[in-house]
């Protein structure tokens, strides 16, 4: 993409507040981006920490550490924890970041909303984290709050149903602003089919954001009520029904797992490109491939739900509605491939994660479509093959990609290069532990040993002690990453405006570090 810049890059402001009132009253994008992003480092931490309790008790056969409820507890608040306080967030925060840049504009559209839907995030995870110390302690009836067991919880599952509402308003707010950024602000010259993907995946995934949130607040809210005011949404013996909730979780849930993979997406269209040295294959057809993504998210719902009842013509609808979702995520495997097909390649630390990405994403793919199989399904529910296959799509896609991003925009947000050597060790510890921890897991699963729960039989002892020595070694792997972090942001190499000699946007044609107001004039798209 080229770009005329008719204006002055050295205009740092330097009025604006520091210290700690910088980071509470900040309207500036980077700072809000950069708030985000460590909260959700910290949620990672938290909820991998959960991940690894849960590994501990499953190393052996019996029950060693935890009571069978507390370890409902620890899966439970993984799941919410990574998913909302963890995953989500970090792409908000990419958002916050790049957006603007990308975009050739000064800064969000509504910088105070900005700055309250990233305040209300620490209150929510409080909330969540605090609950494990209210009497009768967290939520335990997993991550999708299944009725009647959340009915039945104690005070933690109020906890979460609060702390999901704030989650959720703060969505709200970030979409908002995203979309009214994207719409409007983008330099001159920059037609929505000239906009990088990665803001193309972010437009879509915030109006699927908006759609589906208020979904999940309607479904909470009618748990809140049947628990506490006596309603009997899902009180079969009141007249409701239980299978009701799981049906309006899942209208949300389902586009909920592309609001966490399709930013992915967008980095990855953004890393390979410039290590292959190449325009992205197929540039109109991958922001289709993304819509027709968003689209049919919201018609297979169901296919959580083949075991709960359900007549022959709609398991079969809902099985080739799954279905039809790998044609448009099969187009953009492919363009991907394209675009690396006789490009002069590198494999430095982020695409390294995109390959990497591409692999074990592509996996989890074909895993996805041995579940939307009805009959099969009906065989590996709640089993952990489906385990395996929700941790290749969210930690090998929805992570993968996060490192990929962060490794690909960290001389741009500092001004220095991070240290290769060690980024590439992250890479290749973190492929080896992921696949360790998670490939076993379908063999596990197609024995037949069901998910959440805290002891099994001694014939899954040794695949389950793989899995736990792999998630051990994954977490550690993880603090590698904070060191290359804090040692970029520290000092190192100096970053020049454009490391990477293939990357094309105009995040690029600004100084390293960028400027704290990114575009006071719009530079002009040609």
């Amino acid at each position: 993409m080229d770009a005329v810049h008719g204006h002055d890059h050295a205009h740092d402001d330097h009025h604006h507040p520091s210290g700690i009132m910088r980071w509470l009253t900040t309207t500036n994008h980077k700072d809000i981006g950069t708030l985000y992003l460590w909260f959700s480092f910290a949620m990672f931490i938290t909820g991998g920490m959960l991940a690894l309790g849960i590994r501990a008790e499953l190393f052996q056969p019996g029950m060693q550490l935890w009571r069978p409820d507390f370890f409902n507890q620890l899966t439970t608040m993984h799941g919410l924890i990574m998913v909302f306080g963890a995953i989500m967030p970090a792409f908000v925060g990419f958002a916050n970041w790049q957006i603007p840049m990308m975009i050739g504009a000064a800064d969000m559209a509504f910088a105070r909303m900005n700055n309250v839907s990233f305040w209300l995030l620490p209150p929510a995870a409080a909330l969540l984290v605090s609950s494990f110390f209210v009497p009768g302690g967290a939520t335990g009836a997993g991550w999708t709050l299944y009725a009647p067991l959340s009915v039945q919880q104690g005070m933690g599952m109020d906890l979460a149903i609060f702390a999901v509402h704030i989650m959720g308003a703060s969505s709200i707010m970030g979409s908002i602003n995203i979309i009214t950024t994207i719409l409007n602000m983008r330099a001159p010259g920059m037609t929505l089919m000239k906009m990088p993907l990665f803001v193309w995946t972010w437009l879509i995934t915030a109006y699927l954001l908006i759609a589906v949130m208020p979904v999940l607040a309607g479904a909470v809210t009618m748990l809140l009520t049947d628990r506490h005011f006596d309603t009997h949404f899902f009180n079969a013996a009141g007249g409701g029904d239980p299978v009701l909730y799981q049906h309006v979780f899942w209208f949300f849930g389902h586009p909920e797992v592309y609001i966490m993979i399709l930013p992915a997406f967008g980095i990855v269209s953004q890393v390979i490109p410039a290590f292959a040295r190449k325009p992205l294959f197929g540039y109109a057809s991958m922001v289709y491939a993304t819509a027709s993504i968003a689209i049919l998210s919201f018609i297979v719902w169901a296919h959580h739900m083949f075991v709960v009842g359900m007549p022959a013509a709609g398991q079969l609808f809902f099985m080739y509605a799954t279905m039809l979702i790998a044609v448009p995520t099969g187009v953009k495997v492919f363009n991907w491939v394209a675009t690396m097909w006789k490009g002069s390649m590198t494999f430095e630390t982020p695409m390294l994660f995109s390959v990497g990405f591409l692999f074990v994403f592509s996996m989890g793919g074909f895993t996805g479509l041995v579940c939307a199989i009805t009959p099969i399904d009906i065989q590996i529910q709640d089993t952990y093959y489906v385990v395996a296959h929700f941790h290749y799509v969210l930690v090998a896609g929805s992570l993968f990609a996060l490192f990929a991003g962060t490794y690909f925009w960290l001389p741009k947000w500092t001004g220095h290069m991070y240290d290769e050597r060690l980024g590439k060790l992250h890479f290749w510890l973190s492929m080896i532990f992921f696949n360790m921890t998670f490939f076993v897991m379908h063999f596990l699963g197609l024995a037949g040993m069901p998910r959440r729960i805290p002891d099994y039989a001694t014939q899954f002892a040794d695949f389950n002690m793989i899995a736990s020595i792999g998630a051990f070694g994954f977490g550690l792997t993880q603090l590698i990453f904070l060191a290359v972090v804090v040692k970029c942001i520290r000092g190192g190499e100096k970053a020049p405006a454009k490391p990477w000699e293939g990357a094309d946007t105009l995040e690029w044609t600004l100084p390293s570090p960028a400027p704290y107001h990114s575009f006071e004039t719009p530079p002009i798209v040609k």
